[in-house]
């Protein structure tokens, strides 16, 4: 198994709901009042069968007016065509922008060739346009563009994909088990979307159920450390990608990439 972190940057959000990329280097978090600072890392995972990509970013383009998302898979040494499961954890923007590609004023997928695997309640939510959290564009551009693959509950995709719907940070979030040969990682989404959140506990106000996010938080850490998972991180700052040790009382992370 290849595990490789596709950074998309760091960014802020207001009330607004815009993401504003955000430098340290050179941006002030004092000129944000009310923002909250989060960090967007896609993965793509190299199985014996498969090419993963586990959420797809907001889908902003770099200088060259490429996908950012499309060139860190070419530089990962794939091309984005190769891609042959994209496993949705959920479907608000941050996780879902990257989905399409706007080319003369038209958004097509992304992953075109790509089967994609949505649980089918979260589905239903985004291109209902329930929230502003959903861009509804987004799906209409993809419902009759490419093959998609409704979970419900919990289940095996595949030989050596499971996923379970979490349903603590939206009511139909998933979470996704990879087993390759024996080579295990964990995708949690935003029910473990920093390897700080296995640390402390908390109840986040972002989450539809934010004392369940915080229970199962612990669960799937007891779970990756019992079974040798390594974790993926995708709101990570600095360590995308870890094993985690459980002592019987704490947590700890280890990088590992």
């Amino acid at each position: 198994m290849e595990i490789f972190a596709l950074g998309e940057g760091s960014y802020s959000v207001d009330a607004s709901k815009k993401f504003i990329p955000f430098d340290p280097q050179v941006d002030n978090f004092r000129e944000r009042p009310g923002s909250l600072f989060i960090h967007v890392n896609p993965f793509l995972v190299k199985t014996s069968d498969d090419l993963i990509v586990f959420d797809t970013g907001l889908g902003y383009r770099d200088t060259r007016d490429e996908l950012i998302i499309h060139q860190h898979i070419r530089n990962a040494g794939f091309d984005p065509d190769e891609v042959t499961l994209i496993l949705m954890s959920h479907l608000h923007y941050d996780h879902s922008g990257g989905l399409v590609v706007e080319r003369n004023g038209k958004l097509e997928p992304s992953f075109p060739k790509a089967k994609h695997v949505i649980q089918r309640g979260e589905w239903n939510s985004a291109i209902g346009g329930r929230s502003s959290s959903y861009h509804k564009d987004i799906f209409e551009a993809l419902k009759d563009s490419v093959d998609i693959i409704f979970t419900e509950n919990a289940g095996e995709l595949m030989p050596g994909i499971t996923y379970e719907v979490s349903g603590g940070h939206t009511p139909c979030h998933q979470v996704f088990w990879i087993d390759d040969n024996g080579e295990k990682c964990f995708f949690g989404g935003d029910e473990l979307p920093e390897p700080e959140q296995l640390i402390r506990k908390f109840i986040a106000k972002y989450d539809f159920d934010g004392r369940k996010s915080m229970q199962l938080r612990e669960v799937y850490g007891k779970k990756a450390a019992e079974e040798g998972y390594t974790c993926l991180f995708y709101h990570a700052k600095s360590n995308p990608v870890g094993k985690i040790k459980y002592d019987g009382e704490v947590f700890s992370v280890t990088p590992a990439l």
